[in-house]
């Protein structure tokens, strides 16, 4: 019988409890929505090397044919979300303001549902490698917002000894509840998903970790694993960012990720919930990643919920379809913690994007405040889960002295959760200041 742990409720230290917004759309079953007329497919949708575009302007192509392939290891292949005609091959503006190649599609007209190109195999007659190769075919990716390629993430180094796969169903972002459905309405995928990367990292236990107010799929979940010996499943306190990996570890485990370490390093391999649900529903029938459920949500949506949502959607044609009305607006592609705003009505849904969050005029005015002064108030040096100072970085990056922030104040362990600028009574931008910083270092090393 799989382990069950739903009285336990183990947790990290510091870390946020923001107003979590889910119940709006986490009880709402995931919908279908239909194809844009004009899907901008970026070649550039996980971390690596992009993608090689191998298709044409005027080609014609179906509903999974691949249209881009790896480039490299550290890369995956790009599937045609629909039946359809290459319109063009040109530069767009990514979510993260910058230029990108992409290849645009120009559906056909009543387009079908169906996945016309795929190539079925048998997932008990694949080896360890074998399924790693069909996990990059599938152009699989981290599916939590990193877009990591998950047989790039999934294959162990000979120098590393792994005995635990954590599946990551915390959700901890406000707003999100995709991963919750699908833990709802798919525990079969996921649990199918689970089996391929325990054979696929030669792990010896599976633990999902899901935080305790979602106790029902806990429930659901724990159902479907009463005959499974090795995947358990572990409620753990609702806390951001409860779903960072290495503070999903701390709980679940009792293991600290060392300092600039990766969950290798201590024997756990993290993957997040749709992600496996994705590969134990896709690989055995041989289709690639051409879509993915995402939470559409906010003041001013009409219709809000989960949709299964084509790979290249853009944002525009989403908000027609669930009925969005609003003037001064703010679009966030995830969740409002982590995620990136975007000004462009055309930017397109990618393998990563998690949600689409509409702030409108009351949300916007809120989040235009004045930035004061640090007044010491020490807060952001109680939130940090990575116990970091905040404030004297702030203070070290308005004076430029990025290297220093990294050398003496450990800026490289800062990954941008967001609990200083959240916490901040003076409003300063922490994590932007940041990024910033960050990004400079890597200029000068470079």
């Amino acid at each position: 019988m799989g382990f069950f742990s739903a009285i336990t409720r183990s947790s990290f230290s510091h870390g946020l409890h923001p107003p979590s917004h889910k119940a709006e759309t986490a009880g709402i079953p995931i919908k279908r929505m239909p194809f844009a007329p004009l899907l901008i497919i970026p070649l550039s949708q996980h971390i690596g090397a992009p993608s090689r575009c191998i298709v044409n302007k005027g080609d014609e192509v179906v509903r999974g044919q691949p249209i881009a392939d790896a480039s490299a290891a550290l890369s995956v292949p790009i599937h045609a979300p629909a039946t359809g005609r290459i319109k063009s091959i040109e530069q767009v503006t990514g979510a993260r303001g910058t230029m990108e190649t992409a290849i645009l599609l120009q559906v056909y007209d009543a387009s079908s549902q169906q996945v016309l190109w795929r190539n079925p195999v048998d997932p008990a007659s694949l080896s360890s490698e074998q399924i790693l190769q069909a996990i990059q075919d599938l152009g699989l990716v981290g599916l939590g917002g990193a877009a990591f390629p998950s047989h790039f993430k999934q294959r162990i180094p000979d120098d590393k000894m792994v005995d635990t796969l954590v599946i990551n169903g915390s959700e901890c972002e406000p707003y999100l509840t995709c991963d919750h459905r699908i833990m709802l309405e798919r525990p079969e995928h996921l649990i199918a998903g689970i089996k391929l990367a325990m054979r696929a990292t030669k792990t010896r236990r599976a633990i999902i970790g899901i935080e305790d107010n979602k106790m029902d799929a806990v429930n659901v979940l724990q159902k479907h694993l009463l005959n499974e010996e090795h995947i358990s499943v572990q409620a753990v306190k609702t806390k951001y960012p409860q779903g960072s990996e290495k503070m999903l570890i701390k709980s679940l485990l009792n293991r600290e990720v060392p300092a600039g370490g990766i969950p290798l390093d201590i024997g756990v391999v993290v993957n997040n919930v749709q992600t496996l649900s994705s590969l134990g529903q896709l690989l055995p029938v041989g289709e690639g990643l051409i879509e993915r459920v995402i939470t559409v949500t906010g003041p001013g949506i009409k219709h809000p919920g989960n949709y299964r949502v084509p790979v290249g959607t853009p944002i525009g044609f989403i908000l027609q379809q669930v009925g969005y009305s609003g003037g001064v607006n703010e679009f966030i592609l995830g969740g409002p913690m982590m995620g990136p705003a975007v000004s462009s009505l055309e930017t397109p849904i990618t393998k990563s994007c998690s949600g689409l969050l509409v702030l409108n005029e009351p949300g916007i005015q809120d989040e235009t405040r004045m930035i004061w002064p640090c007044i010491k108030c020490g807060r952001c040096v109680s939130a940090c889960p990575m116990h970091l100072n905040p404030a004297q970085l702030g203070l070290l990056a308005s004076a430029a002295e990025y290297q220093q922030m990294a050398d003496d104040y450990n800026l490289n362990h800062c990954f941008e959760c967001g609990c200083c600028s959240y916490i901040c009574p003076s409003n300063i931008p922490l994590v932007q200041y940041f990024r910033i910083a960050k990004a400079i270092n890597r200029e000068l090393a470079a």
